[in-house]
């Protein structure tokens, strides 16, 4: 189980630290996430420089949280709220009839879909998995590199889909 906790964890310290470096990487990319803030119409369009600078602030805070042993637990509580809230932000835009470009990672022209709220799911269940494999193991006395290599290698790949999703469904588009 210690091997699945700390799978859960890499992989939610780098989509984290993705989200967040991607929002706030150049000038224009945090510019972009501001706007498509406003035009998800959440709140008032005076709160969307807060609000983008507080959801980059947290997307670093839950990294850095995840990625020291010692406040693991609250990095992972702290990523599942994050990630409802983003589901709950979704749903609304998307009853509201809003077709808004994620700026999840980044620049991309893919609109907030069914297809980001399933993401943000996966990626929350994958935080329940982690606080749950926590709650069972202790981390072992000695760990088995070949341990720590599938553990790694498994979190690198998921979190380079989870960053490429929008690329990955333009290649096989479906519906959103």
């Amino acid at each position: 189980m210690y091997y699945i906790g700390l799978a859960a964890r890499l992989l939610l310290v780098l989509v984290f630290a993705a989200a967040a470096a991607g929002k706030s990487w150049r000038r224009g990319s945090f510019d972009a996430f501001v706007s498509s803030l406003t035009a998800l119409r959440l709140f008032p369009r005076r709160l969307s420089v807060p609000v983008a600078v507080a959801t980059v602030v947290a997307e670093a805070v839950t990294a850095v949280l995840l990625a020291v042993p010692a406040t693991a637990g609250a990095g992972l509580a702290l990523a599942m709220v994050l990630l409802g809230a983003f589901v709950a932000g979704i749903l609304a835009a998307r009853r509201g009839g809003r077709q808004v470009p994620c700026r999840c990672f980044g620049a991309t022209s893919m609109p907030l879909g069914i297809p980001h709220v399933i993401r943000n799911a996966l990626l929350a269940a994958v935080a329940v998995v982690g606080l749950a494999a926590m709650a069972a193991t202790s981390a072992p006395g000695s760990v088995h590199p070949g341990g720590l290599a599938i553990a790694g290698v498994t979190a690198a790949v998921g979190a380079l889909m989870v960053v490429r999703m929008d690329d990955l469904l333009a290649l096989a588009p479906i519906a959103r």
